[in-house]
């Protein structure tokens, strides 16, 4: 589960935009098709080669407009190196090297990581000739681009990709057991969900949000299951905080999901499922992740009848259409229901990986198809034949029908849902395919 992360880096006004646009655009125009996800402007998949990584766009992070204060872009760059595994370094042919460029290769020059530069605007062979002045950067080779009409963007992905570890099949021997990452916004109560987990105050919770700044990795076998235990910072809103520990926290987040198996969702009860929640949320489904919803400090609430089924609409509201996912009502505080939370995430995963035979998904859903076939679109009629589980880590199902092109999103959800009644995703994102029999 390599998933290597690609910062892009440098003053703004370079095309640091343009460039990771044009990296991710062909690739999210899948990810992104589910209805409803927040697209993040600065954070996105890629994929070159065969290989998958994610690409963060620093700039997007920056306080302040172009008049940036120095510090602030050294900050960036100070994060990146510590955050990414490869550094993309954008300048601008146009400007040539100025002193702000210079700072940042200083920086750069320390780092042990692979690192390119990236020399915009470079769209004619005149531009070319004035792209040698940045060897004086004293970071080896650069690479010429032109991120609005794409030219040389090709060759420095392949040299990107170069340095981008082969993808493991062998995701048995080193991720054996689960990984649980806690992700939610500061002091929704993930610190306090861990020590309740394991007993001690291995985490110091003070209730002042943004205290956890590392993601720590717990190995750890409680109530009979063993699993990795992935503690992150709390994502914050961008509005909230003037420093760092944003871009920080949500670095952090990315990678942490990234990096699991499950996440298990930690939201604070007195203040309901909110954006930066809901954030979460998509970032975990558009990465295949198995998700569980903990509702915390569900001590401090007033409960009437319907409190629960209450609460639970209201979040499903919000998710829809990802609605099938487990909702655990806690309190870190007393404990309460907490092995259920880790039994729930141990169900999700094994859900994760569930996979169904060929003839038995057959059997199942061939039959709901012929009572319920697709609806004909210009007098055409669609007939399915055949289904299959895809062989990927994620439950993903191909359909294959005389005119896929045809299927609409409502009738993809109905399938959806009748596959969720039949075998049981609780938790698990899914993917379906309507291909050409």
């Amino acid at each position: 589960m390599n998933n290597s992360i690609v910062a892009i880096v440098g003053r703004p006004n370079v095309g640091k935009s343009t460039f990771f646009n044009r990296l991710i655009k062909r690739r999210d125009a899948i990810v992104d098709s589910v209805s409803g996800v927040t697209r993040d402007r600065h954070y996105g998949k890629s994929e070159w080669n065969g290989k998958e990584f994610s690409v963060i766009d620093t700039g997007g992070y920056v306080i302040g407009s172009d008049d940036i204060f120095e510090d602030e872009i050294r900050k960036q760059v100070q994060l990146a190196i510590e955050e990414a595994d490869i550094i993309v370094f954008v300048v601008d042919v146009e400007q040539g090297i100025t002193p702000m460029d210079d700072e940042v290769a200083k920086i750069l020059r320390q780092v042990n990581k692979p690192k390119f530069i990236a020399v915009n605007k470079v769209d004619n062979a005149m531009r070319d000739a004035d792209a040698v002045e940045f060897y004086n950067l004293g970071l080896g080779d650069y690479y010429t681009i032109s991120s609005i009409n794409g030219s040389g963007t090709g060759e420095l992905l392949d040299a990107i990709a170069e340095k981008i570890p082969e993808p493991s099949d062998d995701n048995k021997n080193e991720d054996e057991l689960p990984r649980f990452a806690v992700v939610g916004r500061p002091n929704a109560g993930k610190s306090s969900f861990i020590n309740a987990l394991i007993g001690e105050e291995r985490n110091i919770v003070t209730n002042i949000a943004g205290t956890t700044r590392d993601s720590i990795d717990t190995k750890y076998n409680r109530f009979g299951f063993d699993f990795n235990l992935v503690d992150t910072a709390g994502i914050r809103k961008k509005s909230k905080v003037k420093e760092d520990l944003e871009f920080y926290s949500v670095m952090r987040a990315v990678r942490a999901i990234e990096h699991c198996d499950v996440a298990i969702l930690v939201i604070d009860a007195t203040r309901g499922f909110e954006g930066q929640d809901e954030k979460i949320f998509w970032l975990a489904e558009k990465n295949r992740k198995g998700i569980i919803i903990l509702v915390n400090k569900w001590d401090l609430i007033e409960k009437e009848t319907n409190t629960i089924r209450d609460f639970e609409r209201r979040i499903k509201e919000i998710t829809a259409p990802f609605t099938d996912v487990p909702i655990i009502f806690i309190s870190a505080l007393t404990k309460q229901r907490i092995f259920k939370a880790i039994e729930t995430a141990v169900e999700v995963h094994q859900n994760r990986t569930r996979k169904i035979q060929t003839s038995k998904l057959n059997e199942t859903m061939l039959e709901i198809i012929e009572n319920y076939p697709p609806p004909a679109t210009k007098g055409k009629y669609i007939k399915i034949k055949y289904c299959m589980q895809l062989p990927t880590h994620t439950p993903q199902f191909a359909f294959f029908a005389n005119l896929p092109q045809y299927i609409k999103d409502p009738y993809k959800r109905f399938i959806e849902n009748k596959l969720r009644e039949h075998y049981n995703f609780s938790g698990v994102p899914i993917g379906i395919y309507f291909r050409q029999k």
